[in-house]
């Protein structure tokens, strides 16, 4: 027994003695988890290089954009063809991708050898073999009666303009094929494959082996945006957001990124962790000084390696008591393969035997005990560079992503990764160290490169049907030159058929009387109290007017809620809730004795008999409340005044909201008269010659006509521009086949078209994986200010993706892109429809003063002008498209309904006077 334990004593310590000899000899090979982490930052430096325009040209990592778009999203199906060129060996597949409820993919493949005379051949042989073994794997498999989708796996590094196209930068790993170079390589496979009459193929995708990893492995997990080789030669790639990507146009969403992070360090920023090994495997190469990260981690040189350290280790007599057989000075004599078998748990040392005695080498114990230790040392250094640069990619991703944590999957495939017994592990835990606030996945990528090419095929062919289809349902929003003209004349006839006394009652278009003969002239001021009622908000405000030159507005204003059972309850109720809110604002200034001048901002269409009656029409926005429609809203408020019999108000105007904004821009800017608010609803005013309105007695001066133009259309005259989604949310609107044009351009309506679009492509399953949220199906749940928001420049999508999770939508990065292209469809109509109603006005004004050029001021307000990021632009376009002979200023208006209230109040007030006087 003591001799057991002094014979395993004694192999341990010669083992120690081994282990520490070897660790001395390669001290520079042994990296620390600071080495790793500086290796990591440069790594990231390196990335940033590439992805930049101007620095692109000279960054040794070349971030090579892939046109690859999407990972699967499981819904891909159909038969397609994969070519598989990069490896020892060449692969042709037939791939079939079903759905039917579960995903399924079924293979089918042949392997054809590759040649030294291929490889090192005329890029026409090459590609003339390929066609070859294409067309005889269609011959053996009976399938050349058909018309196959072909992916192409090119695993060497190649600048792509397309999906469907890349020109070669170099040849790497033992391939050395002339005349390839610097030429789009899908041309030639395509003419080789010409040549072969009975091979339809279409090549729609040419792909990266490590693409196609990171494809396949996204098939079956959808987390997966890393797909990492570790083989004969050794890349990654990631999926980066388009915006940080110079070398292509748009912003929106992301793209694969071909990183070829085989050649970090070859402008020498690693120089000072490669030794003397390394740049003898670099010089003896077929591509010295370049490649240099893959030549210290790849399976094509870690034989080697190994071979060139224990060559100078006997040559030192630390091994084989300096003996040399002629297999050890030749090269390539030991493979990846040796070290994989030397590494083994069990049997290594005994495979390292019988390994060093192949090569004419008679070992001892500690021979194989040191050469074994030698063979750790290389592959935990390959595993250690590659756990550093794959770490430098989640960080950035996480970054990316602006993420405490991140939670994502790397597909992985390779030969090395594959059968080296210990890789994995120690790639595994390294990467877990240097990215403690990443939760990494590691999925083995199942015949990765080929089937990845099928799948990057089977999602370029979902894509295109799927552009197809959207394109289809968004282009009845597109509005040609043609149909803005129409629409334009067409509202410039109806807005005479308001203004003549035969046409006004069944025009569409109602044309209104204000009974506003004036706009301000600096001279108004004094106190006045103004109301604003309009929305789901009810406004109070003490506004005070000082004249001269020193003229000013001061306003102080209190805001009060109006129910939805007041809003649509009683006409009786309502006003009472809106005495009830004056009496509050005035005990609350101190005011509550004081009879002051008041006008009354009502945003809703009314018929005027003066500038202090009005009777509603009907009710619009979501009011709905009883015995209002065809009553004077001023005596209804007069009336509820007396009920409450605490204080009395002088009535002097009902005013417009749109004919308030007109005023409030009028004050600072004589030459507005027009008025436009485009908000929770849309309408116009204008000053029309007395002439001109045929509804109200004189011709002398002009008058503020209040056009209420959210009616047009309702005789049928803009059906053709209407879509199915137009009427969907007329029909299920409190007030449906009335206020058409508004519900097409105004904030109430465009969030819930967008939700008819976004069930509608939902259903077709081009959004949200196919499947309906309750909160989709919530009317109003889409409200206009996320149109808003999502179609903000600034606003990167993963933040849309945000917005869209808030709103109970689990989207992922393609349907954010979906989204936000709806949401600029639906904007973008209803911009152009308010421009082209615009221009007729604008037109009409110009007709009106016999001007050849007219210029004007259009007083704006509301959420949807303002707000919007791209309305106001596309407005302004259509109206000088539109009426080319008329210069239109757009100016905000700083708070029509209130200020402006009080200006028409004291410009009544003011021309009262002076018809007194």
């Amino acid at each position: 027994m003591f001799a057991v334990h002094l014979l395993a004593f004694y192999f341990t310590k010669l083992k120690e003695d081994q282990i520490k000899k070897v660790d001395r000899f390669l001290y520079h090979m042994r990296l620390s988890d600071d080495v790793l982490l500086d290796v990591m930052t440069r790594f990231q430096a390196e990335m940033v290089k590439g992805l930049e325009r101007d620095a692109h040209p000279t960054a040794a990592v070349k971030m090579l954009p892939t046109f690859v778009r999407s990972i699967p999203d499981g819904s891909e199906q159909g038969d397609f063809l994969a070519l598989d060129l990069g490896g020892s060996k060449f692969r042709v597949l037939k791939v079939k991708v079903s759905e039917d409820g579960k995903q399924n993919v079924q293979m089918e493949s042949q392997f054809y050898p590759t040649p030294k005379e291929i490889t090192h051949g005329n890029g026409t042989e090459l590609f003339d073999y390929v066609a070859d073994c294409l067309a005889d794997f269609m011959e053996t498999k009976n399938i050349k009666h058909k018309k196959f989708p072909l992916g192409f796996t090119f695993s060497f590094p190649c600048i792509q303009t397309k999906l469907e196209e890349g020109v070669l930068i170099s040849w790497t790993k033992y391939f050395k094929v002339r005349g390839v170079q610097d030429t789009d390589v899908i041309s030639p496979l395509r003419h080789a494959l010409r040549k072969h009459k009975d091979v339809d193929v279409d090549v729609l995708a040419l792909v990266n082996d490590t693409v196609g990893t990171m494809m396949t492995c996204g098939y079956d997990d959808q987390r997966c945006e890393v797909g990492v080789i570790i083989g004969t030669g050794t890349n990654a790639c990631y999926m980066e957001e388009m915006s940080n990507i110079d070398l292509v146009e748009g912003d929106e969403g992301r793209m694969c990124i071909n990183t070829e992070w085989g050649a970090f360090g070859d402008d020498g920023s690693l120089d000072d962790l490669r030794t003397e090994f390394d740049r003898e495997i670099d010089l003896g190469s077929i591509n010295p000084g370049k490649q240099l990260f893959e030549k210290m981690i790849s399976g094509l040189y870690l034989g080697e390696l190994v071979r060139l350290i224990l060559l100078k280790m006997a040559k030192k007599g630390l091994l084989f008591n300096g003996e040399i057989s002629t297999a050890l000075r030749t090269k390539d004599k030991i493979e990846t393969k040796h070290v994989a078998a030397m590494e083994k748990h069990k049997e290594g040392l005994q495979n390292t035997k019988e390994i060093l005695m192949e090569l004419g080498l008679t070992p001892s114990e500690e021979d194989c005990i040191a050469v074994q230790h030698v063979c750790t040392i290389v592959s935990f250094r390959s595993a250690n560079f590659c756990a550093a640069a794959l770490a430098a990619i989640l960080t950035r991703l996480r970054e990316n992503k602006k993420l405490i944590r991140l939670r994502s999957t790397v597909g992985i495939d390779g030969t090395l990764y594959k059968t080296h017994p210990q890789y994995p592990k120690r790639l595994h835990k390294v990467v877990r160290r240097l990215v403690p606030n990443c939760d990494v996945r590691f999925l083995l990528s199942e015949s990765g490169s080929g089937k990845g090419a099928a799948m990057v095929t089977a999602v370029a062919c979902r894509l295109v049907s799927q552009r197809k289809q959207i394109d289809e349902i968004l282009a009845s929003f597109e509005l040609s030159k043609e149909n803005l003209i129409e629409v334009k004349n067409k509202m410039r006839e109806e807005l005479e058929y308001g203004l003549k006394k035969e046409t006004h009652v069944t025009a569409t278009v109602k044309m209104l009387p204000t009974y506003v003969c004036g706009t301000p002239d600096g001279t108004e001021k004094g106190k006045f109290l103004a109301l604003d009622l309009g929305g789901t908000n009810f406004r109070v405000l003490l506004v005070k007017i000082r004249s001269g030159r020193r003229k000013s507005v001061r306003m102080y204003n209190k805001i009060f809620a109006i129910p939805l059972e007041i809003m649509q309850g009683t006409g009786e109720e309502l006003f009472d809730h809106i005495v009830q809110c004056i009496a509050d604002f005035l005990e609350y200034m101190g005011i509550k004795g004081a009879r002051l001048p008041l006008g009354f901002t009502f945003s809703f269409p009314c018929r005027q008999a003066s500038i202090d009656k009005g009777a509603l029409v009907e009710w619009t926005k979501g009011f709905k409340a009883t015995d209002c429609e065809g009553e004077d809203v001023v005596d209804m408020l007069r009336e509820a005044i007396k009920r409450r019999n605490e204080f009395d108000l002088d009535i002097v105007a009902v005013v417009n909201d749109t004919v308030g904004t007109m005023m409030t821009c009028g004050y600072e800017d004589p030459n507005c008269e027009i008025g436009f608010i485009a908000g929770t609803g849309s309408n116009v005013c204008y000053m029309e010659e007395m002439k001109n309105i045929e509804i109200v007695e004189g011709t002398e001066g002009k008058m503020c006509i209040n056009t209420e133009w959210g009616g047009f259309g309702d005789n049928g005259c803009i059906d053709s521009i209407r879509t199915k989604y137009d009427k969907e949310v007329d029909e299920g609107s409190l007030n449906p086949g009335k206020q058409r044009y508004e519900k097409m351009t105004s904030g109430m309506y465009l969030g819930e078209i967008v939700r008819q679009i976004l069930i509608d492509l939902t259903k077709h399953g081009l959004l949200f994986r196919g499947q309906i949220s309750e909160s989709l199906r919530t009317r109003g749940i889409f409200e206009t200010k996320f149109l808003s928001h999502i179609e903000s420049d600034r606003l990167a999508l993963l933040q849309v993706r945000r917005i869209l999770q808030q709103l109970g939508l689990d989207s992922t990065c393609d349907d954010s892109i979906i989204v936000k292209e709806v949401c600029g469809a639906v904007s973008k109509r209803a911009a152009q429809l308010c421009g082209a109603g615009l221009a007729a006005i604008v037109e009409k004004k110009r007709e009106n003063r016999n001007l050849e050029h007219l210029k004007i001021t259009v007083g704006v307000d509301g959420t949807l002008f303002k707000l919007h990021p791209h309305f106001s632009g596309i407005l302004r376009e259509t109206v000088k498209e539109m009426a080319p002979q008329c210069d239109v200023t757009f100016m905000l208006s700083e708070d029509g309904s209130g200020k402006g209230a009080a200006l028409i109040t004291a410009v009544a007030k003011r021309l009262h006077n002076v018809g007194e006087n």
